[in-house]
This record gives structure tokens, sequence and C-alpha cells, in this order.
């Protein structure tokens, strides 16, 4: 490491320049910075907001699931065959779905090294079960907190290494220069320090200097205010659209239900203990079961119910006549009707007493094996399974749901698309490695649990390909750095003291209230269910306020807070952006068809219907907003990619352009093995 104060854009500023910087401390950015370190770039640092923030330590579910390849039992599986999964998720690119499998084992291994209890059987075979768009039983899980462990292994294999973590720093921008080959490429990194107090006589902004960027910063999830992310897991897609890297699939979200207070996912047996769904006004009364509204039949209602548990995220394929029907008339509780949802586990659905033999053979099935086919769903669940229970009662804030609702809602999960990258994770912007979340490595459709391995892969994969090829990287001497980032931290700079100066002299601060009315207006428009015109409205919406926002936004220079979300909420305008302007080039491109996780309105489509009885095709009384057509895969073998460009570094509302190619293949390379170990011996296989 070298530590220098470079004078940039008028500002004396502390620059530290390091081999590699890794953005993130989720299970992606750990495993990447061990890897690095283990692989010979020991100069390899981290940086965080919030060291014990972010998705994979917060967050999890029912039975949070990781993914990879069949290590148990006697059924087929191969690496090609996993390949096959990921890449019939629809617009997912072959080479990164064989990549994914692959090293999936690598990956798995080495968190069972670490010591994250994977359940393996006296025969030492890592046992698995199907989940969700998995043909073999590929899927493992430690319980709710899957991910949690793997960051708690990582983190201790991270910190006996010595590898240091720049901790309460957000990240501002991404700094690049002209690569001289008609692009960009990685400088170094601009963040603002939170720990640092107005009036301190250190900088609170820091500079990380660096040839090699790895970004694992996780979802953007900060663009929705309904969501189920952890609260501080709020994403920096911004800086790198900023910066000139491309988005890919970002369309494609996935929504799901979930608690709101805690945020945590209703799946898994909160549904197959067949709660009471129940809606009242926003004062709390006018209680009603809105179900029966649209679904008055008792046992398909209580069936479909039961499917939500493992048929969790919405999908439109579902919504028509199934389970995913369920999501839609919570929308329409929530957005439609501003009414409040609230799952009752106190009492059964409809009636005093379940009668369980209205329900659908596997529903009825399973309960009769799970010994739960009378009582309330309290009992059934704390019966089926007790932590479920204890896991709201021990939360802050504490729910007891043996006495009070809990409130739901249609809530954005995990973001399918991401930043552009290729087979070895880099983007196109030279020496940037998007990884996590951040990637759009995902398509239309994805096995439940593939997010945890693929960050773990594609920290494998960078970390590889940096230690291989980028290693001795050279990072700009002081009179060119300072030149090549002069204008990008002008900005910065200028942003932070104009809004500081802004609220001193009004006494008030409205940097907030950007977050709110953003992140609103996404999930009204922008979310599970979207209208083009309405797209398009807020799109204009968002640039107007992008545009404006280094003139009119204001920050308290006291607040760590307020100072702080300064430049997040520019990150999220810049995001929400660039998204919008991907979701209505796709409404246009796709003829407002649908797919995944998202309801196109389309006034030529059709509304779901009752699916039984006699007239099963008979169509339900809903809005028509509700109105939508599949897409019938039509558009899986191609990818959307989009580009955010600035006309020069100050200009803040950009243009969003998108282009449409074909997915790549699952490559057909030569296996041969005297081939590939000659090949291996020379360049390690890496490109």
């Amino acid at each position: 490491m070298n530590e220098t104060t470079l004078t940039i854009a008028g500002h004396d500023v502390p620059v530290v320049t390091h081999q590699a910087v890794v953005v993130g401390t989720g299970a992606a950015g750990y495993c990447a910075a061990e890897r690095l370190y283990d692989l010979g770039v020991t100069d390899v640092v981290l940086v965080s907001d919030h060291i014990n923030g972010g998705t994979s330590r917060n967050a999890g579910s029912d039975k949070q699931t990781y993914y990879k390849l069949t290590l148990s039992g006697g059924d087929p599986d191969s690496v090609r065959e996993m390949a096959q999964t990921l890449f019939e998720g629809g617009a997912v690119d072959g080479d990164t779905a064989l990549v994914e499998a692959a090293v999936s084992a690598q990956g798995f291994l080495h968190l069972c090294d670490l010591g994250v209890p994977f359940p393996r059987n006296k025969y030492g075979e890592y046992i698995g079960y199907k989940t969700d768009h998995d043909p073999r039983r590929r899927a493992t899980s430690i319980g709710p907190y899957t991910s949690k462990s793997m960051v708690e292994h990582l983190q201790a294999s991270v910190e006996s290494k010595g590898i240091h973590t720049y901790d309460r720093c957000r990240v501002v921008d991404i700094l690049t220069a002209d690569d001289g080959k008609g692009g960009r490429k990685v400088v170094g990194l601009l963040v603002l320090r939170t720990d640092v107090q107005d009036g301190a006589e250190e900088s609170r902004f820091l500079v990380l200097r660096t040839a090699n960027l790895v970004y694992a910063t996780g979802g953007p999830a900060g663009i929705y205010s309904n969501r189920v992310y952890p609260n501080g897991q709020w994403g920096a897609s911004g800086a790198a659209y900023r910066a000139g890297v491309d988005g890919k699939n970002l369309t494609e979200w996935q929504f799901g239900l979930a608690s709101t207070n805690p945020k945590w996912n209703v799946s898994g047996t909160y549904m197959q203990v067949l709660p009471r769904f129940v809606s009242t006004a926003q004062d709390g009364s006018d209680e009603r079961e809105f179900l029966s509204e649209a679904i008055p039949d008792y046992g398909r209602q209580l069936s479909l119910i039961f499917l939500k548990g493992y048929q969790w995220p919405f999908d439109i394929r579902k919504a028509r006549d199934g389970s995913s029907l369920i999501d839609l008339l919570v929308y329409r509780e929530t957005v439609l009707r501003g009414r409040k949802v609230y799952l009752d586990f106190r009492s059964n659905p409809v009636q005093p007493e379940l009668d369980a033999s209205k329900l659908d053979k596997e529903a009825y099935e399973y309960l009769e094996q799970a010994g739960a086919l009378t009582g309330t769903p309290i009992e059934r669940l704390r019966h089926m399974n007790e932590p479920a229970y204890q896991f709201y009662l021990e939360k802050n804030p504490g729910v007891d749901l043996e006495k009070e609702m809990l409130r739901i809602d249609l809530c954005a999960q995990h973001n399918n698309g991401g930043l552009v990258m290729d087979a070895w994770w880099r983007s196109n912007v030279e020496g940037m490695f998007p990884i996590g979340e951040a990637d759009g490595v995902h398509g239309v459709y994805r096995p439940g649990g593939t997010g945890l391995n693929a960050g773990q892969v594609a920290a494998i994969r960078a970390a590889t390909y940096i230690a291989a090829r980028r290693a001795d990287a050279a990072t700009l001497d002081d009179a060119a750095f300072e030149a090549a980032v002069a204008n990008r931290a002008k900005e910065d700079f200028d942003l932070f003291d104009t809004a500081t100066a802004r609220a001193e002299q009004s006494g008030s601060e409205n940097v907030h209230q950007y977050m709110k009315d953003v992140q609103e207006l996404m999930s009204a428009k922008a979310g599970p269910v979207r209208q083009k015109d309405e797209v398009e409205a807020a799109y204009r919406q968002v640039g107007e306020w992008l545009d404006e926002y280094e003139s009119t936004v204001s920050a308290n220079a006291g607040s760590r807070r307020s100072v702080d979300r300064l430049f997040l909420v520019r990150d999220i305008l810049t995001t929400a952006y660039v998204y919008l302007g991907a979701m209505a080039e796709y409404a246009d491109h796709a003829g407002n068809t649908s797919r995944g996780s998202v309801l196109y309105t389309n006034p030529e489509g059709e509304l779901p219907v009752k699916g039984y009885g006699d007239d099963p095709d008979t169509p339900l009384d809903m809005e028509d907003i509700f109105r939508f057509k599949l897409d019938g895969g039509a558009y899986n073998g191609v990818t959307q990619e989009t580009k955010f460009s600035q006309d020069s570094d100050t200009q803040a509302n950009g243009t969003v352009s998108c282009s449409w190619r074909p997915v790549h293949p699952i490559p057909e390379d030569d296996d041969f093995f005297e081939n590939v170990w000659r090949s291996y011996r020379e360049n390690g296989n890496i490109d």
C-alpha cells in the first residue's frame, strides 16, 4: 500500500494505492478478497458502507437454499446438465452458465472446509433436495441463515489473513480514464467517509487508486420502497453506470410476498400452514378476507395458499389460474386500493374449523404426512416448524404470531439482471469486475439458491483472472491520476459543498424526500405490474429529478445520515433512471408481453380466470391493469443490454439506450484431456 495526499480539483484528498480493491463485505466480496490473497494478490483491501449490513448477512428465508452440482445419491447429474438448467432460465449466456455449473462444487466445498455446516450423511455425501426450476436434487441448506453463516466464515478467513477493510465508506464515483483503445479503464474509487464528522481536520473523502476493482455491492435494493432486502442494503450500481459500465437484463426482477417489519420472505411453512389473508383500511378498520372476493371456492383458495409455500416468487405463468393469482390480489389491495394486508395465523381462513377434505391431493397428503390436518394456522406452524414461529418472536421489532397479525406486501426480492460481465466476470470497462447480485449473470428464471452459488463462482473467477493477468497492472502516476479524475471529482466535491451550504442557509434539507419520492414511484410504476405509458412517465420524472438534483438538493453537513444519503440518493436516482429506460424499451420491443416475475399490462391481453369447475376459463372480475399476454419464450434466446451515456462528466441526466444480442450458446470446447492439459500448462486456460 502507498499512501499520499493529492490536490484534486482544488481539494486535498488522501489517496491510498492498492493492487486490488473489493467493494462490499457480503459473501461474494469476502470470497473475492480471500481468493485474491491466496492467489498472491496480497495487497488487496475491502471497502464497505457498513461491515455488518448487506443482504448476505441479514437476509434469509424459511429454508435458505444454496444451489450446486448434485453431490449425493444415485440421480445422474453433470456439469453440462446443470449448465443446461441454468441456460433454460431464458436470456442467459451459455458460457457463464457452464462456468457457474463447473465451479459450483469448488466454491461449495471451500465453504464446507471453512466450517459452514452443510448437512452430509454418514457416508460423507452432501445431501440435497429439489428446489424450484430444478430437475435434480442440487439444493442444500443449513436453515434460515445459510448466507449469514457463509459471510461469517468467509469474514473470519479474511481477517485471519490481515486483509484491511475501509468501513463506513459510501461509494461516490468509480474513477476512470481513457484506456487508449476507445474505451475506459478503472483507475480508482472515490468514497465518502461517513465516520468523519463535520469540522474535522481530516478529509471526509478518500480515494483508493487501483487498476482492479471487484464490485460486490449487491442488488440495487434502494430503488424500491416495497422491498424485502434488509435495511441498509442499497446497492451502488449508479456509480457503475456513471463510469460507463453497461447493464444486462435489467428488467428481470424477482418479487414475492414478504413481511414488511421485520423484512422477511413468507415462503415455505408460513404458507403451507394455511394462514388467513386479511386486509384493512389504513386506520385498521374494515377488516376483510379479500381472497374470497376472487377465489370464493374454499378448497381452491386454501390449495393456492399452500402452493405459495414453494411457488413463492411471483411467476406470471402462474398468474392466470395458479398460485401467483394471490400475489396479484395482494397487489390490488395495497397498490390499487390503498389498504394494508396481513397474514393472520390465529384463525383459519373463511371458517372456524379447517376442512382438510377440500384441499387438493398434494396439499392434503403433505399436511397429513406432517400431522397437521387440524387446529389453527399457528398450531400447525409450531408443530411443523417451531423455529419459524420463534424467528418473528426474536426479531426487532418482535411479532408474536399467536397474538397479532403479520403485515405483508408484494416486495422486490432479487434482481436477476445487473452489470454486464463475461465468463471471467470482466465488464466492458477494463479492470472492473462486477460480482454477486450486482452482476447480470441470471436471466428470466433461475433455480432457487443460484444467487449464493453465483456469487462464490464469480468471486473465484474474477480473483483467478486478476491474479493471473492483472496482478501487475500499472496504476497512474500522481500527475496523470489528478488529470484523469479532476472533472469527475470536482462534480462530486461541488455537489457536497453546494448541498450542505443550501441546507445551512435554508435551515432545512430535502435529500430524504428525494429518496422517498423515487422509491415510492418505482414501486408504484416499475414493480411487479408495469404499464408502458406509466413506466415512460416515471422515466421522464426521474430524469427531471436527476437533472435538477445538483441545483436543488440540500443535506445537513452535521448529520452523518444526511451527508451519507447525499451521494446515495444520486446513485439511486441514476440507477432508477437506467432501469426505467430499460423497462420502457423492453415493453416496446416485446410488444407488452409478460415474462418472469412481472406483468406488463396489455389491453389486448386476458385477465386471470376462475380456474376450476365447469367454467374454468371464465375471466375474474379484476381491473384491466391485470390484462396480460405471455411472451411464450419468444425472447429467451436474446438478451437486452443497456447503456447510460453522459455528454460530459458534469451532465447528470444522460441518455439511456438499449440493444439486443443473441445469447452465447453453451460452449462445445475440445475436452480431450491431452489438449486441455497442454494448454493448461501453458497459460492455465485463462484468456
